[in-house]
């Protein structure tokens, strides 16, 4: 369903302010990404998103029903492949905790450059988490105040690394910089997260980011 390494990334945008929709759109084509659909709402996201086939959707909270949340988790449901970068006019500590609940793996708010849209499109398309700074810290912190419990006997254990690199994913850095922090090569990283998720029968990185929120190992 993912198109080559070679091909651009392929990317909807969801929003309902059209001059605000076309200046992305016009944004992501300059760059070489491949705009393969537009929507105004949510059910014209659900409609279009299954022939689309988006690697990444660009997608605003606040649209009419179905709102970004929901889109979010039913996108998710449907093709757990596909990354959702919400760009938001929203840094509510709430809409932020609901998007990433919903399965977000990045979050901007409006009021970020075109280069940082860009860069966090490329990012997420990699499977890595983005977040406009502060914002992290925000849902970090929001996991720990309500993950209080502790661990079940039955947690399975992991190695030295695969904790360091668990505490490392949750503070949101990429593979690339979790390799160049412990001298390891890309591809060694990459190994020791699908180990991880294995392990804890997890089955992509939002769900080990929150399992490593939820343990405390985004703390140092």
């Amino acid at each position: 369903m993912r198109m080559s390494g070679d091909e651009p990334i392929r990317v909807m945008v969801v929003d309902d302010h059209p001059m605000w929709r076309d200046a992305v759109e016009r944004d992501l084509v300059a760059a070489g990404l491949n705009v393969v659909a537009v929507a105004a709402n949510g059910s014209e996201a659900l409609a279009r998103f299954p022939a689309a086939r988006p690697q990444v959707l660009v997608l605003d909270l606040q649209i009419p029903a179905p709102n970004g949340v929901e889109v979010t988790a039913e996108v998710v449901r449907q093709d757990p492949s596909t990354r959702v970068l919400i760009l938001s006019a929203s840094g509510e500590q709430n809409d932020v905790l609901d998007a990433v609940k919903a399965g977000a793996t990045g979050y901007l708010v409006k009021s970020a450059s075109r280069d940082e849209l860009l860069d966090a499109v490329r990012r997420v398309a990699q499977g890595d988490t983005v977040f406009t700074p502060g914002l992290a810290g925000l849902v970090l912190g929001e996991y720990r105040r309500l993950l209080d419990a502790p661990a079940d006997d039955g947690t399975p254990k992991l190695t030295d690394r695969e904790t360091e690199v668990l505490r490392l994913v949750a503070k949101g850095m990429s593979y690339k910089q979790i390799a160049e922090r412990l001298v390891l090569s890309h591809r060694t990283v990459q190994n020791h997260v699908q180990n991880t998720l294995r392990k804890l029968q997890l089955h992509n990185r939002v769900e080990l980011t929150r399992y490593a929120i939820e343990q405390g190992l985004d703390e140092e």
